[in-house]
């Protein structure tokens, strides 16, 4: 159940994300390509992210923690690629600027939304 509420509130962030961010294009209907986009972005957070955090943890210590949103907007660049190619549906980031600020609207929504859920 935890899993569905997590899918749920990521799938809502990424639809405001399409849109706030022009740059963020959702291939097909938004709701569906939010909804494929959370699963995507889910098992990218699951899988790769954590590697990537311990890659990155000296250029985020350096940088006090500002680097962390690289590391997510890579995160949200892997899982637009990912949703796209197996799924056929999700969201294109045309830009490593969209995904960056994508990333941030993601991060900024699913916490308020995680805040007023629990």
């Amino acid at each position: 159940m935890r899993f569905l509420k997590s899918w749920f509130v990521c799938a809502l962030a990424i639809a405001l994300a399409i849109y706030l961010v022009p740059d963020i294009v959702p291939l097909g209907d938004t709701v569906k390509s939010a909804i494929f986009a959370a699963l995507a972005l889910a098992l990218v957070n699951a899988t790769i992210k954590p590697i990537m955090k311990v890659l990155s943890l000296p250029l985020t210590i350096i940088s006090l923690g500002v680097f962390s949103l690289v590391v997510n907007a890579v995160a949200l660049e892997i899982a637009s690629w990912l949703s796209v190619s197996v799924f056929g549906l999700g969201i294109y980031c045309t830009s490593f600027g969209a995904a960056f600020w994508g990333a941030l609207v993601i991060s900024v929504v699913s916490a308020i939304l995680n805040a007023v859920i629990a």
